[in-house]
């Protein structure tokens, strides 16, 4: 492949070619194909390979800025450099640089602590409740007691709940390791109160689609004075919940999954009153 292909391909053309060849193979396809699709919207996709500079990506990223989130940025930077890290070291494209590898990163602040304010939960397990989707509430609910994604919940099967042991397999999660998980009494009701379904062939627990969920989510957000909360705000609420209760960090790292003690630290925002309840319980030094 000569220098002069570097004329007529673009931005787009790589990505395009990445979204039809290389997403499909993941097992997050269905929403890198969504992503992909607001990627090839914007102008710098009609760049031609031999103009594209470090400084064009910076001018992208901070036109980007002012719209959606580092963390957003982010991640479709990651994208755009995964697709050229394919294009020149698979595809043979004969790019003497990775230009998106290249750019400085925006700095992601990673102190969200929203937890569950003393009277929200009611108000959001009622909002659940009214929701037309009926499995909205209890993945809530499922989501607080095992510290469980939303997409982990959804892919969740009969076949992974060994009962007798009280346990959870999950079998796929985000950081590529299975892990089985202790069920707490409450989670073992709520899964003993759903009906067998099958979806596609397999005996799914929650016989709904991420989309489904995330549209009801956004019909409870609307109606539920909940400020800045969000779904994956469960998780934060379920893993500071099971410090309080006085797991340690290694149990608490196997029941949410974490392989690093720092990210799981970041998940945890304890409230000192709970620690004081407690240091009242074990009495005086």
């Amino acid at each position: 492949m000569g220098l002069k292909i570097l004329d007529t391909l673009t931005v787009g053309d790589i990505m395009v070619r990445y979204r039809d060849t290389v997403s499909p193979t993941k097992r997050g396809a269905v929403r890198e194909a969504m992503a992909m699709k607001v990627l090839l919207k914007h102008a710098i996709g009609k760049v031609p390979l031999s103009a594209l500079t470090v400084a064009k990506v910076a001018a992208h990223r901070d036109y980007r800025m002012r719209t959606v989130k580092p963390a957003t940025i982010n991640r479709e930077l990651a994208l755009y450099r995964h697709a050229f890290e394919v294009a020149r070291k698979v595809w043979d494209v004969p790019l003497s640089e990775n230009a998106f590898a290249l750019v400085v990163k925006p700095k992601v602040l990673n102190g969200r602590s929203r937890r569950l304010e003393p009277g929200e939960w009611e108000v959001l397990r009622e909002g659940c409740r009214r929701s037309r989707n009926p499995n909205v509430l209890p993945m809530v609910e499922l989501g607080l007691e095992t510290a469980m994604r939303r997409g982990e919940v959804l892919r969740l099967r009969w076949q992974d709940i060994e009962w007798t042991k009280r346990t959870l397999l999950i079998p796929t999660t985000k950081n590529g390791h299975a892990r089985i998980i202790p069920l707490t009494g409450r989670a073992l009701e709520l899964l003993r109160q759903r009906t067998i379904v099958a979806i596609s062939g397999e005996l799914r627990v929650f016989p709904t689609t991420e989309e489904a969920v995330k549209t009801a989510w956004r019909w409870v957000m609307k109606r539920a004075p909940l400020p800045d909360f969000r779904y994956h705000d469960l998780r934060h609420e379920a893993v500071s919940r099971f410090f309080e209760m006085g797991l340690s960090i290694p149990e608490v790292a196997l029941i949410s999954g974490h392989r690093d003690t720092r990210m799981l630290m970041r998940y945890t925002h304890l409230r000192p009153e709970a620690l004081a309840e407690k240091l009242a319980r074990l009495g005086p030094f």
